[in-house]
């Protein structure tokens, strides 16, 4: 078995334990990888963020107990949900296409409603 003089990847500080180790302690192993995930995925992060909170806002309109619940688009808007942020579609037999926001989805209606739906997940 050979010994290596190891170095810790951000100060610098001798490594000792497992071969493949490669920090000191876990606030430079912590420090890492929290650069390496900063700053390039922040806008994956607010899209997410958005992605959440509109799926938030279908589960609060939509009551438990019910499989759809019709709505005024308005409580849609006062709410902060944004339309332009939607995980999938679904298109129905009758051509109709759910917008979903992971496994809650809306269906625009006539006349400024909006129908609010839960999809059912299998497996």
């Amino acid at each position: 078995m050979t010994t290596e003089n190891k170095t810790c990847a951000v100060c610098g500080k001798p490594v000792k334990g497992r071969t493949d180790k490669r920090f000191c302690d876990s606030y430079c192993r912590s420090s890492f990888n929290n650069q390496q995930n900063g700053a390039g995925n922040k806008y994956i992060r607010s899209i997410n963020h958005t992605l959440y909170r509109n799926r938030r806002i279908l589960k609060e309109l939509l009551p438990a107990t019910a499989d759809a619940v019709k709505t005024p688009v308005q409580d849609l808007y006062t709410k902060g949900f944004l339309f332009n942020y939607f995980t999938h579609t679904h298109t129905s037999k009758k051509g109709m296409t759910y917008y979903f926001c992971y496994d809650h989805g809306y269906l625009p209606l006539e006349g400024d409603r909006m129908l609010i739906v839960r999809k059912m997940l299998t497996g």
